[in-house]
């Protein structure tokens, strides 16, 4: 009897806790879920329909007109997505893209001086708060960038992608560190 595939983290293992002195944490997110509706729906509304759909704990990041991407670090049952899709049918279309896409948190003092090593967003906390998003470049590959917290921001890419964004951050932490070791 031939074997079935079986499930791996892409990013499984990975951890990168900075160079010293760098202030950069990268961290491989829990693959849990990642929905992507699109529809005339506000984000007040989605969250309702999610809490009836037992994805109470999940995050709504725009992801560009009319659409979200909803984040968890819970893997959902099918039963959710079938409820969820049933309650925004005719107002919006939910399409799971829980094993296509990939969520990399980086966090630390030096995160956002990390970030726009490989960015052309504004990532001022005055311009990029807590809770906005914004789908970027950074550098070749497409990304979701999601401010977390006040040094901390989630970024989500294609799976195929994840471990050349995860090698591009840790090579950006760690020419970071070097230019600042070379300045003193």
């Amino acid at each position: 009897m031939r074997d079935l595939p079986h499930h791996r983290p892409v990013l499984a293992g990975m951890a990168y806790h900075g160079i010293s002195g760098s202030g950069v944490r990268l961290e491989a997110l829990p693959e849990g879920h990642l929905l992507h509706v699109l529809g005339a729906i506000e984000p007040t509304a989605l969250t309702a329909e999610l809490v009836k759909a037992g994805l109470a704990k999940s995050s709504i990041r725009k992801a560009g007109f009319r659409q979200w991407f909803v984040a968890g670090d819970e893997p959902f049952a099918p039963a959710s997505l079938t409820a969820l899709a049933a309650a925004l049918a005719g107002k919006a279309f939910v399409m799971d893209q829980s094993h296509g896409r990939v969520r990399i948190g980086v966090s630390g003092r030096s995160s956002r001086a990390l970030l726009s090593r490989g960015t052309a967003i504004d990532l001022d906390p005055s311009v990029f708060p807590e809770g906005h998003s914004a789908m970027t470049m950074v550098g070749h590959l497409s990304v979701q960038i999601v401010r977390t917290g006040d040094d901390s921001f989630e970024l989500t890419v294609l799976r195929s992608f994840a471990e050349s964004l995860w090698d591009d951050l840790a090579h950006m932490a760690a020419s970071a560190e070097k230019d600042g070791a070379s300045s003193s």
